[in-house]
């Protein structure tokens, strides 16, 4: 516990993998994705906007490893295997954002939009694991810090290889092939500094218990269970379940919406990115700072009124200058919720907590069927209604009944950690 190695190793991981989140889902996928197809794209016999095809991808990828991490994690904690499943999906999606370089208009928007689900299912799947070394390696008092330092060093990482990336983008535009490398620089990189977390992090013997697929809902029913008995801990991940929903499904569309509604240039779009970017590796440590003075719930509830009053802008925006402004904001406030909503929830695990996994599942599955449901809402608006600005009000609607649920913990600041599991959880 608070061992300096071992936290530095696990930092390395968000430093490794954040890059996707920067490259492939925020920036230069989407303005390639963009580029490589038409405003109207055949899916399944039915023609569709792009931006809302993208969408419905993204609610795929994350259906998909909600319905997979709760298994996965509870095999992992009976097996004591964490590392090789964070391994594992390390390994899948670096893999996937390499084979990207392939996607062009001759393949097709099957073969881009498949290897990027997969590229999203190692992402997310890997994080499930990762997510849950925190209360392993850091005690409570420390994990706010923790959590927030990941978060920068995933900021800063990928800002380095972004800015790689975006000088040979824009020497060479408008050839769409320094895009295509920079697909395989972010596999590269991921796959490389991910040996760094393996190494650093400590072994668990498998148990070589045998295992089945039920064994993981078994480890999901018994957290299910469990979180029946801690009310506090269970009104915050609805709370999170809503207000996540909006964080997440601005960060996926943001690049569409920019692309679709204001018609920007490659070199905007990245500009937009890199600004969010860079303000939220601040944000990760000012709301670290503010939740010591104030509370984690008082500090989390101030970022929902912020978001709430980012949807709004987002329906307003016209200019460029404007959405410029609306990105400092979002950065502003996206690396401190992100950060302070893991280490909220990692303090107010059961001490004594074994099965890590599965209750950080938990929280994964909250997330990954969130941006499922804001994902699909937004590209249901702006499929019925012609358009991404309604789509943003939409999201509005999750951050208000996030605040809502948020504001019956207000009163229980000082009792965030729970202190024993309940004994009728078996």
């Amino acid at each position: 516990m608070n061992n300096k190695k071992q936290i530095r190793a696990w930092t390395f991981y968000d430093w490794a993998n954040s890059a996707y989140s920067l490259v492939i889902t925020s920036a230069i996928f989407p303005i390639y994705y963009a580029a490589v197809l038409p405003e109207e794209v055949n899916i399944f016999g039915t023609l569709m906007k792009r931006g809302d095809v993208a969408a419905y991808s993204i609610s795929l990828s994350f259906l998909i490893i909600a319905i997979l991490s709760p298994v996965l994690s509870g095999i992992a904690d009976s097996r004591g295997n964490k590392k090789s499943f964070l391994k594992f999906f390390c390994y899948l999606g670096s893999l996937s954002c390499i084979a990207l370089y392939y996607f062009t208009k001759e393949t097709g928007l099957y073969y881009g939009l498949g290897f990027s689900i997969l590229a999203s299912i190692g992402f997310c799947g890997s994080l499930v694991f990762y997510n849950a070394y925190l209360p392993e390696i850091a005690s409570k008092d420390k994990q706010d810090n923790v959590s927030a330092r990941g978060f920068a060093m995933g900021y800063i990482g990928s800002v380095i290889l972004m800015l790689v990336c975006l000088v040979f983008v824009l020497k060479y535009e408008p050839s769409l092939v320094p895009m295509q490398w920079s697909f395989v620089a972010v596999g590269l990189w991921w796959f490389g500094f991910a040996q760094i977390t393996f190494r650093g992090l400590p072994d668990v013997p498998d148990t070589g218990k045998k295992i089945s697929l039920s064994d993981g809902f078994r480890e999901l029913k018994k957290v299910w269970h469990q979180l029946k008995e801690l009310p506090k801990l269970s009104r915050f991940l609805i709370s999170f379940f809503f207000y996540n929903m909006g964080v997440q499904t601005v960060m996926y569309m943001a690049t569409y919406f920019g692309t679709d509604e204001l018609k920007m240039e490659a070199g905007q779009l990245i500009i937009t990115i890199l600004i969010i970017q860079l303000v939220a590796i601040g944000g990760a440590y000012l709301a670290a700072f503010i939740s010591n003075k104030i509370g984690n719930i008082k500090t989390l509830l101030g970022m929902l009124f912020i978001w709430i009053g980012i949807c709004a802008g987002a329906y307003l925006t016209k200019t460029v200058v404007e959405f410029y402004i609306l990105a400092f904001v979002v950065g502003l406030v996206m690396g401190g919720i992100q950060s302070l909503s893991r280490s909220t929830y990692s303090k107010m695990l059961p001490l004594d907590t074994k099965d890590t996994a599965s209750y950080f599942s938990f929280y994964d599955v909250c997330e990954k069927v969130g941006i499922v449901i804001g994902t699909l809402t937004f590209g249901l608006v702006s499929q019925l209604m012609g358009g991404m600005r309604q789509s943003t009000l939409a999201l509005a609607v999750y951050f208000i009944l996030g605040c809502i649920v948020l504001f019956t913990l207000l009163n229980k600041e000082n009792t965030l950690s729970n202190h024993q599991i309940p004994k009728s959880s078996n």
